[in-house]
């Protein structure tokens, strides 16, 4: 499975910006779908996570309330919708895919089989 990261970008804090993860494979629906992040000399850490029909979604607490995960299985996306930007947000971002059954939502790390390029986002303060 080939994923392609997009929409980072730099943005004030309390500003919007929405990330894409595109995917090669056919069946894509069959696949829980993630974004992680990373700051230099840090873990990368879980982010949110959707199942593969789209019906669960499951955030890290620390962006609770302020994004929203979506997919698309016919466009083989997801849609990151972040709102609320703080500084802290700061990372590159990374979308994932883990082989799941109906209804899994998966944060663990270890899981996720493919990886997408990373996309850098910048809040500023």
């Amino acid at each position: 499975v080939q994923l392609q990261a997009c929409g980072g970008g730099l943005v004030q804090a309390g500003g919007s910006l929405s990330l894409s993860c595109g995917a090669s494979e056919r069946t894509f629906s069959n696949y829980c779908m993630a974004w992680f992040r990373q700051t230099p000399g840090q873990e990368r850490e879980f982010v949110a996570a959707i199942s593969r029909g789209g019906t669960r979604t499951y955030y890290a607490d620390s962006v609770k309330g302020r994004f929203k995960l979506s997919r698309d299985n016919t466009l083989r996306m997801v849609l990151l919708r972040m709102n609320t930007l703080t500084p802290d947000d700061t990372a590159v971002y990374y979308c994932a895919a883990a082989r799941s059954v109906t209804g899994e939502v998966i944060t663990a790390k270890a899981r996720y089989d493919y990886w997408g390029q990373g996309t850098q986002v910048t809040v500023s303060s």
